[in-house]
């Protein structure tokens, strides 16, 4: 059983508590794959640096990336009570342990508040991410489901753009 925590949109405020290290993944990604067996050992000595070690599928995930604006895979945050920081040392088991146990994180700048995931404005992030998978979804289900051409698919999204845009400037 793995000892990392899996974080989604209902459960990620639980990083506003304690100190956490954070991944964001995507299951596709080779240089995620590749740190993979690092960060389980990293989980398992978790309880003995007083962390709690998490990660996210960003797939599954979007409004979670949207939410830390995630740009890169994989990224790791450094979460200590609400306050977070990126992690960008090496992603080795003993760097990764030196940054909690010689407390390295104290060097490094804070997100700061206006880009801090519990913002309005990353909140309001985390909004758009969703609302753009679940265009992909309508996207997906008229092209794939229904068969209609991806060009009539696009049409049908700008006609919805220029209508909604009227009826709000009405």
């Amino acid at each position: 059983r793995s000892s990392v925590r899996v974080l989604c949109g209902s459960n990620w405020s639980l990083v506003l508590q304690g100190q956490w290290m954070l991944e964001f993944y995507a299951p596709w990604c080779p240089a995620c794959q590749q740190i993979e067996a690092t960060w389980e050992s990293f989980a398992k000595e978790s309880e003995r640096l007083g962390i709690t070690v998490g990660k996210v599928d960003v797939t599954q995930e979007p409004g979670l990336s949207g939410r830390f604006f995630v740009t890169t895979l994989p990224t790791i945050y450094h979460a200590n009570d609400g306050v977070f920081r990126r992690y960008r040392g090496s992603r080795t088991l003993e760097d990764l342990q030196g940054y909690i146990l010689e407390r390295k994180w104290e060097a490094v700048e804070p997100v700061a508040g206006w880009k801090s995931p519990s913002s309005l404005m990353m909140h309001g992030m985390a909004g758009l991410f969703h609302f753009s998978g679940w265009i992909r979804q309508i996207h997906n289900y008229l092209t794939g489901t229904l068969g209609v051409h991806v060009w009539v698919s696009y049409a049908i999204f700008i006609l919805a753009t220029l209508l909604i845009g009227l009826l709000l400037g009405l």
